[in-house]
């Protein structure tokens, strides 16, 4: 690599960490940058998932305050994002692209809509289950199967995975917006880890590579966690709902 590379690949591996821990989506910044230099697509994919798990303990350390009074709900969805994780490592490795990125703008644009409308949304079905007796400690029935299938998703690919468990945790689970995105940090780390397991084992890594975006993502993890607890619910919302349209475009795009 060239001194520019480095320094190019380096600053991306900032970009996504600081991005992931706010919203999700960093690899919408460090995937096309590795392609762009000649890695071939699926080392690009697997080397940036590496990368990133780094990051994403980076971030979930510097929301370690929100994540007080979460460590059953985090070992109950862990088990979901742990599983989902493996099986979209291994969707990876043995489907065509075509399979799964398909559905991959649908998803996003999903998870944006839950985001935007999950507050009225909450408030209905909490309204509900408090009617019934009161809402469950760790959320609705859906929220595993629907963290499983986001794993599934974050494990074959990752772009926009905080925008969907952000929506999935806001609607099912009461509790502030913030200690959602703490929660969303974890389980996104977790998924990240399970599944660069996975290719460590069986895929191509290029380490210079990895190591690289995993340097700049420590440092991004950091970053993101100072500027993504001051913002307030509204900002926070309108940061994912900007960086989910973005994701869209740059897939539509690809």
């Amino acid at each position: 690599m060239t001194p520019f590379e480095v320094v190019a690949i380096l600053l991306a591996g900032v970009a996504a960490g600081t991005i992931n821990t706010v919203v999700g989506s960093g690899t919408l910044i460090t995937f096309p940058t590795l392609v762009a230099f000649g890695v071939p697509p699926v080392t690009a994919n697997v080397s940036n998932t590496v990368g990133l798990v780094p990051g994403s303990l980076s971030g979930a350390i510097g929301y370690r305050r929100e994540l007080t009074g979460q460590h059953g709900r985090l070992m109950r969805l862990g088990s979901a994002s742990l599983l989902g994780g493996i099986l979209g490592a291994v969707l990876l490795l043995w489907l065509p692209p075509a399979a799964f990125d398909a559905i991959v703008p649908a998803l996003i644009a999903l998870g944006l809509l839950l985001v935007v409308t999950g507050p009225a949304i909450s408030r209905r079905v909490t309204a509900r289950a408090e009617a019934r007796g009161g809402l469950p400690e760790h959320g609705h029935w859906w929220v595993w199967p629907a963290v499983l299938l986001t794993g599934v998703y974050g494990g074959y690919f990752g772009a926009a995975q905080g925008v969907l468990l952000m929506a999935v945790l806001g609607i099912g689970i009461a509790d502030d917006l913030q200690r959602h995105n703490a929660t969303k940090n974890v389980l996104a780390m977790i998924v990240n880890g399970v599944a660069a397991l996975v290719f460590i084992a069986v895929a191509d890594v290029d380490w210079a590579v990895a190591g690289l975006i995993a340097v700049g993502s420590v440092i991004g993890g950091q970053l993101g966690a100072g500027v993504g607890r001051r913002l307030p619910p509204l900002a926070l919302r309108a940061v994912i709902v900007v960086v989910g349209v973005t994701a869209i475009v740059a897939l539509l795009a690809g």
